[in-house]
């Protein structure tokens, strides 16, 4: 891969980083629940995490070393059930959706950018990214879970 093409491809991902973390501090600011709202942050910093590896091993200071790879636990929940729309007060379960089909989004993102790589460090990087995305989705899929269906007395 030519570094102008490299540049380009982590750009992109950058770009996308910073459009997530701005979407979910955006989405914070509109939701009153206070466990949704600390899940907003956590994932808003997530994406500041991934966007500064990013722009430190574009400028070459970080090597890629393999971000663990344990698999994620995929629900697929945001595949079948509808995104709710963005809107003032939503309830935790509809925050845990959106921020749900947001991060499929990512590992959408991602795991298409690494198909256009060939084998290595660019592509092993480009998966990792997409696993820690899924990781996420496996989060809020869970809090989605279990505010939307909670459990009851009755088992």
């Amino acid at each position: 891969m030519q570094d102008n093409s490299l540049r380009s491809l982590i750009g992109l991902a950058i770009k996308n980083e910073e459009e997530a973390r701005t979407f979910y501090l955006g989405l914070h600011d509109r939701v009153e629940d206070k466990l949704a709202r600390e899940t907003l942050l956590f994932l808003a910093g997530e994406e500041k995490a991934h966007k500064e590896f990013l722009e430190a091993y574009l400028k070459g200071e970080k090597k890629f070393t393999a971000l663990g790879m344990e698999t994620p636990i995929d629900y697929h929940v945001a595949e079948y059930a509808a995104k709710p729309d963005p809107k003032k007060n939503m309830n935790s379960s509809e925050v845990y959706l959106v921020a749900a089909h947001r991060e499929w989004n990512s590992y959408k993102f991602y795991s298409g950018l690494a198909e256009a790589q060939p084998a290595g460090e660019v592509k092993d990087m480009l998966l990792a990214m997409a696993n820690q995305e899924l990781k996420h989705k496996e989060k809020v899929e869970y809090l989605y879970s279990n505010t939307a269906f909670p459990q009851t007395s009755g088992g």
